[in-house]
């Protein structure tokens, strides 16, 4: 007995693409081709998941063996990059992606109840200048770049706007610039942002012996509760995605989940899996962007931007400088707070770390918040006219 594909589909060029278009594989012998039995067919796109799966416990296990901050959203990252960059087609379906982030954002609710508000109302200055000089930094970085004509046109700017990734991406493509580009930059910026983020809270903010801690993965779950939160967690991407608010997939269940639990009508249950397993989605998501035909695209001009994400990073921790001798913030947090990166993975490293977390997710979110609206301010005013096309 031996495999036969089914010819009969007539569209395939190929007996493979025969047996994908009828889903099915025949059993059969050397010299008759006669259809014997009929078995369901595993699609290849289901197959790709097996590395990604194999790679990303691999690296996350070793980094959280190294007890490096955020290793359960790095492993899958970086696993992404290496698996995309391979040529998988693997992608994570956006539905998933959204309950991801509303999961994190009622996470950072269960970390910061309330606090954020009173952060930004009693440090209100410190905020304005942590918003505004991460904003100016990384205007001014871009503007560098395109007189230099490293990029054309305006993806630059739009590529180096510290925070909203997506949201960058979609409003880029809006105004007229080349979103891979912006894709690429953006995608970037956040795995650089987030690998040095981690390093940096492993080295300040953490002194723990090698080992995988202890963790009950599974614990005794209260119900209602736990009920709850998904339900927070899913309407509230859903309204987010039928009001067009990209960005209110974190942040409506964050603000709801901040509302709801001041009042004592919600307590957040949130299982150690059900966040592993939210963590794993935004990596994947994150590092399945950097496919093969991206990374080809953008090659000539990578070291140049990745250079220029590095600047970035350093100038905010300059600014961390300054946060941490005029406003008396401990040295981690205002890292974290000035770090230009993603709310989401930014949230997720401070969740690990010794720091203060409402000051930190004040200041990201604030800035998430200006950045949505100064955007195309700033591209229409600072942006200078391209002199190349890039294909």
């Amino acid at each position: 007995m031996w495999v036969v594909w089914d010819k009969s589909s007539g569209g395939g060029n190929s007996r493979y693409d025969s047996a994908v278009a009828m889903g099915r594989f025949y059993l059969g012998s050397a010299k008759h081709d006669q259809p014997a039995m009929s078995l369901p067919w595993i699609h290849r796109t289901a197959l790709d998941w097996i590395p990604l799966f194999a790679c990303s416990a691999a690296i996350g296990a070793a980094f959280a063996w190294l007890h490096v901050p955020a290793a359960l959203l790095l492993g899958p990252m970086l696993a992404g990059i290496v698996i995309a960059g391979a040529g998988s087609t693997v992608r994570v379906p956006n539905a998933a992606f959204l309950v991801a982030q509303g999961i994190i954002g009622c996470m950072i609710a269960r970390l910061a109840p309330l606090s954020i508000a009173v952060e930004l109302l009693g440090h209100w200055p410190v905020f304005a200048f942590g918003v505004l000089a991460v904003i100016a930094v990384s205007t001014f970085l871009a503007w560098l770049m395109m007189r230099m004509q490293i990029l054309p046109g305006t993806a630059i700017l739009w590529g180096s706007t510290p925070g909203a990734a997506t949201v960058m991406i979609v409003m880029a493509e809006a105004y007229g610039a080349d979103a891979r580009l912006v894709a690429f930059m953006q995608y970037l910026r956040v795995a650089a942002v987030t690998a040095v983020a981690s390093i940096v809270a492993r080295v300040w903010g953490l002194d723990t012996p090698h080992g995988v801690p202890n963790v009950v993965w599974f614990p005794a779950v209260s119900w209602l509760p736990f009920v709850e939160t998904l339900a927070l967690a899913t309407l509230g991407p859903w309204i987010a995605h039928k009001l067009n608010f990209r960005s209110g997939a974190l942040l409506i269940p964050l603000a709801v989940g901040l509302l709801l639990t001041h009042q004592g009508w919600l307590v957040i249950e949130l299982p150690p899996w059900l966040l592993v397993l939210s963590y794993a989605v935004i990596g994947w998501s994150i590092g399945l962007r950097f496919t093969r035909p991206l990374l080809v695209h953008a090659a000539t001009v990578f070291p140049r931007v990745l250079a220029s994400m590095l600047a970035l990073i350093a100038l905010c921790g300059v600014l961390a400088g300054v946060l941490v001798v005029a406003a008396d913030v401990d040295p981690l947090t205002a890292y974290l707070a000035t770090s230009p990166g993603g709310v989401d993975s930014v949230a997720i490293i401070a969740a690990a770390s010794k720091v203060d977390v409402p000051f930190v997710m004040a200041m990201q979110t604030t800035r998430l918040i200006a950045v949505i609206f100064l955007a195309p301010i700033v591209t229409r005013y600072v942006a200078v006219p391209a002199r190349a096309r890039y294909p």
